[in-house]
C-alpha cells in the first residue's frame, strides 16, 4: 500500500500579509503555473488556510480537477504578535531559538506547531484519500517542517519562495523542485 503524500504548498506572491490580501499579478500568474505541476503529483484532496491569498493559489487547480478546496483555520498564519514590531524579523528569529516565546496577543511557535500537527494528522487518517494538498503560510510551514527536520530554522525560513512546496512521506520531508518537474 502506497504511503499518503501529504504535499504543504507556500501561497504565491500576495500584496500583504492581511487575511484579505489578494496575490498580486505575478502571484495569479504563479497559481496557474501550478495547475501542470499539482496534476502530476496527483493531489486528489484540498485544504487550505482561510486567508484569501492561500486560497487564490489552489484555486485553479481546484477548478481544473473538479476538487473541493476545505478550508481550516488552523493553517491561519502564525500570529507572532497583534502589536506593531518594527524589529520583527529580530524577534521572529528569537522564536525559532525559544519555540515557547510569545509576544503581546501572539502565540508561540509551539502553539502554531500544535495547530498545524493537528491538520496533519486529521488528514493523515482520511482513508479515502491519497495525495493531499495543504496550502498555508511560510511561517507556520516552517515550524512544521523544522518538526520533522530539525536543521531547517530561520535561514530556511527565509529563503523559502512564493510558492513553494514540501512533501512530507511517512516522517521524511522534502522539498519539491517545482522548475524541475514543471520542465519535464
Amino acid at each position: 500500500m502506497k504511503t499518503k503524500s501529504l504535499y504543504f504548498i507556500r501561497h504565491c506572491k500576495a500584496g500583504g500579509q492581511e487575511s484579505n490580501a489578494p496575490l498580486t499579478k505575478d502571484g495569479e500568474q504563479s497559481a496557474k503555473d501550478l495547475v501542470p505541476l499539482l496534476e502530476k503529483l496527483q493531489i486528489d484532496y484540498i485544504i487550505s488556510s482561510p486567508f484569501k491569498r492561500a486560497v487564490q493559489t489552489i484555486e485553479p487547480f481546484a477548478h481544473q480537477a473538479g476538487l473541493k478546496i476545505h478550508i481550516d483555520e488552523a493553517l491561519s498564519e502564525r500570529i507572532l504578535s497583534k502589536e506593531p514590531m518594527d524589529d520583527w524579523l529580530v524577534q521572529l528569529k528569537k522564536t525559532f531559538e525559544d519555540i515557547d516565546l510569545t509576544f503581546p496577543s501572539g502565540e508561540s511557535s509551539r502553539e502554531a506547531l500544535d495547530r498545524i500537527l493537528n491538520v496533519v494528522n486529521e488528514v493523515s487518517g482520511i482513508n479515502s484519500v491519497k495525495n493531499v494538498g495543504i496550502v498555508s503560510h511560510g511561517n507556520i510551514m516552517s515550524l512544521l517542517i523544522n518538526h520533522f527536520d530539525s536543521t531547517f530554522g530561520f535561514d530556511e525560513w527565509s529563503r523559502m519562495k512564493n510558492p513553494d512546496i514540501f512533501l512530507l512521506e511517512g516522517s521524511n520531508i522534502s522539498r519539491v523542485e517545482i522548475e524541475k518537474i514543471l520542465s519535464n
